[in-house]
């Protein structure tokens, strides 16, 4: 199955394994997953560094380099995913959040999420 991580998985699994939870974990660590990360998960990243927030210090490029060295697919942000994020009803208002879900719906594929509320939107986010 893909799987898609939000931004807040990536960051643990890459820096901070322990804050995942089991099923997170049992997702990621099974070989029949293949996982996926968004563009709009590094673009996030950049901006919220850019502005300070504690959460989000990792240097995008060397944990871009580091998902790809383990096996990570990535996923570019198309136009279809742009305007695919006008179809979702305004559950959340962050855009990254947003984004991530269209991609997850434009590509057929599971949005895995630590934010219930990116969980309540309808179609293929699961919340962990």
């Amino acid at each position: 199955m893909k799987l898609l991580l939000d931004t807040h998985l990536l960051l643990w699994a890459a820096g901070m394994p322990e804050r995942l939870s089991p099923v997170a974990r049992g997702l990621l660590e099974n070989p029949d997953n293949v996982l996926v990360f968004s563009a709009a998960s590094l673009w996030e990243i950049t901006i919220k560094r850019n502005l300070g927030c504690a959460d989000f210090l990792v240097d995008a490029r060397v944990l871009r380099r580091g998902l790809l060295d383990n096996g990570y697919d990535e996923l570019a942000i198309t136009s279809a995913h742009a305007v695919a994020v006008d179809s979702l009803p305004p559950i959340h208002k962050d855009p990254f959040d947003r984004l991530l879900v269209a991609q997850a719906t434009v590509e057929g594929i599971v949005l895995l999420s630590v934010d219930s509320i990116v969980a309540q939107y309808p179609g293929p986010v699961q919340l962990v």
